[in-house]
């Protein structure tokens, strides 16, 4: 039985493009896709800084293109990576802002905030996200939320998986269950399907968002859901379109004007926003305008692209999606026959071409488009936290069982990487081994823990490690057992036992040198709190010069009446006069440095003087 949580948990898709919130509402039976101030049901996963102030979402989206050092994207291409990462480092080449490395090889992202320096690890810019995320979900709910189902990609390993809990932490939630993101959406339509479902269907989930891609493999029958193979790219999507798109573009400005605007981050960043709008208008039409004014040094960019050229200088990777698809279903060992329906998640699964190649591969069988694929995700997670939540009475019970997305083993003599639980095998999953020592009187063995498919060990993800002490002499050969046990969260626990003596060691996984420290979630849920606290004073201080502004705009509008001035002795017209002038100093000037008490304080005295004058 699944522990129960006390209080509303949410469901939060954390996508690296675009992050949406959901919750199941026990009066409706079903999933609420919970919208944004905006009205939208996606927030774009952007946060940007500026002398000012913070911005998250939609807000920072805006201004991209006019502060392109300080807004930062794409941070889940860098959560639980390191800085010397080949694809890090290739993605440093496109973004505008700055990346460094930071203690323990870990990326560290550098932008200024209020005129200082702020060097910010990935946890963070998405802790910032699903704090935004948690705000929506309270707006609509009326009531904190504490507690989430967040969902990552079926492929993204153990470091990537645990950033994730931390930027949970960071955010102040409690982070009930990591769910993987085809499973997530393979919950979302069996529910929608639930009436089909007493007979055993294969659905076939193909998740192609902004910058992951991932295929899943699930067998639904009645509540049951497992997830039979699962395998994807945790560096692949609609970001990857867009940059080969951008650099289309570029090569085509400097062929036609002779200029370069690769270094020129405004420039760029412009350019990448309508190849982006393109990118998606191609998905309805067969060619589309890309045009943006002054792009560089004054000189207007306007070309065309049509959906022919843009599947061409894309194609190699669509096709490597394709050896994907082709990938899970050798390691469910299934035909394609087999399969009954295709669920198209993310939005890069509307790519027209991407369908196709889709439909071909699966001999022209029709692809289930009845969910949203933007909001399907986010669907299923919310329903995993009602399942994992107190006071929810309506909810349907389902069993959903996932599975491990990597090999999981320890490193035996010749540097030889020992599989104990293989990659696809359902979780929770608890599996024990025996070995032997490989030298005479041999007193410790170290247990090292990897992850990966690579036979040898120091080519995969060193997870942990640990000492078996205490073995008894004797010559080699003589026995000892490893135990690895996964849980439904993904968290794997390793434990090594000499059988004679009864001595025994273990390491669970939760905590490795990329990993934050306790002490750096602690201090980071601090600045977290700060950031929060200075976001809210900034807004209290702009909703005071609105209201000081449009005080002002109506006492100066009630003076230039005539009747009202001649019922004011000449004293009481300076006094107004003088609060108006000093009030509108204050909003010419917009200076930083004003205290908010200050600006209450005269917004205080015009409003009592407007109403004496209402009263004349």
């Amino acid at each position: 039985m699944a522990k129960r949580y006390e209080g509303r948990g949410v469901g939060i898709d954390l996508g690296t493009t675009y992050s949406c919130v959901a919750v199941w509402v026990d009066e409706h039976n079903r999933v609420e896709i919970i919208h944004n101030d905006l009205g939208n049901k996606t927030t774009p996963s952007f946060v940007a800084f500026t002398d000012e102030q913070r911005l998250i979402g939609d807000a920072a989206k805006n201004q991209a293109a006019a502060n392109p050092e300080n807004t930062v994207f794409d941070a889940k291409r860098l959560i639980g990576r390191k800085f010397s990462d080949s694809v890090v480092q290739k993605d440093i080449m496109l973004w505008p802002f700055k990346v460094t490395a930071g203690v323990n090889d870990k990326p560290m992202i550098v932008v200024k905030y209020k005129g200082q320096e702020k060097h910010l690890c990935a946890e963070e810019i998405s802790s910032m996200v699903l704090t935004k995320m948690r705000e929506i979900a309270e707006e609509y709910l009326e009531s904190p939320v504490k507690n989430a189902v967040i969902t990552v990609p079926a492929y993204f390993n153990d470091s990537q998986r645990k950033a994730t809990v931390d930027a949970g932490a960071i955010a102040g939630l409690n982070v009930m269950r990591i769910i993987n993101e085809p499973t997530a959406a393979a919950i979302a339509y069996g529910l929608d399907k639930r009436t089909n479902c007493s007979r055993e269907r294969n659905i076939f989930v193909f998740d192609l968002g902004g910058g992951t891609f991932d295929v899943s493999l699930i067998t639904i029958k009645d509540k049951f859901f497992q997830v039979k193979a699962t395998a994807g790219n945790s560096h692949l999507g609609g970001e990857d379109f867009d940059n080969r798109m951008v650099d289309y573009f570029v090569q085509e400005f400097k062929r036609k004007k002779k200029e370069d605007i690769i270094g020129n981050s405004k420039a760029l960043r412009r350019l990448r926003t309508a190849c982006e709008r393109a990118k998606r208008a191609l998905s309805f039409v067969y060619t589309t305008a890309v045009e943006v004014d002054a792009l560089f040094q004054a000189i207007d960019f306007s070309s065309s692209i049509t959906r022919a050229k843009f599947e061409e200088i894309n194609m190699d990777l669509f096709n490597e999606c394709m050896e994907t698809v082709e990938r899970c279903l050798v390691d469910a060992d299934m035909d394609k026959n087999n399969v009954d329906d295709i669920v198209l998640v993310g939005g890069s699964s509307r790519i027209p071409k991407v369908r196709q190649l889709l439909q071909d591969f699966f001999k022209g069988k029709d692809l289930c488009k009845s969910i949203n694929p933007d909001e399907a995700v986010a669907y299923g997670a919310a329903f995993q936290a009602a399942l994992l939540s107190e006071g929810f009475s309506n909810v349907p019970n389902l069993v959903v069982m996932d599975v491990t997305p990597l090999s999981l083993g320890w490193r035996i003599q010749n540097d030889v990487m020992d599989v104990v639980i293989p990659r696809n095998t359902s979780i929770p999953a608890k599996d024990t081994e025996t070995y032997i020592t490989v030298a005479d009187n041999q007193s410790a063995v170290l247990i090292q823990v990897y992850e990966g498919e690579r036979t040898r060990a120091s080519d995969n993800n060193l997870l942990g490690f640990f000492r078996l002490s205490g073995l008894p002499p004797a010559p080699r050969g003589y026995p000892f057992d490893v135990c690895f046990d996964i849980d439904q969260n993904g968290i794997l626990t390793v434990s090594a036992m000499e059988n004679s003596t009864g001595n025994t060691n273990e390491i669970t996984i939760t905590n490795n040198k990329e990993r934050l420290s306790n002490d750096e979630i602690k201090r980071m849920i601090r600045e977290a709190e700060d950031y929060r606290v200075e976001d809210k004073k900034f807004l209290r201080k702009a909703k005071v010069l609105n209201a000081l502004d449009d005080c002002v705009y109506k006492m100066r509008n009630a003076m230039e009446k005539k009747d009202i001035n001649s019922k004011l002795s000449s004293q009481e017209n300076k006094k107004i006069n003088a609060a108006i002038t000093m009030a509108t100093n204050l909003l010419d000037e917009n200076d930083q440095q004003i205290e908010i008490d200050v600006l209450e304080d005269q917004l205080s005295v015009l409003e009592s003087m407007y109403e004496r004058i209402m009263k004349l």
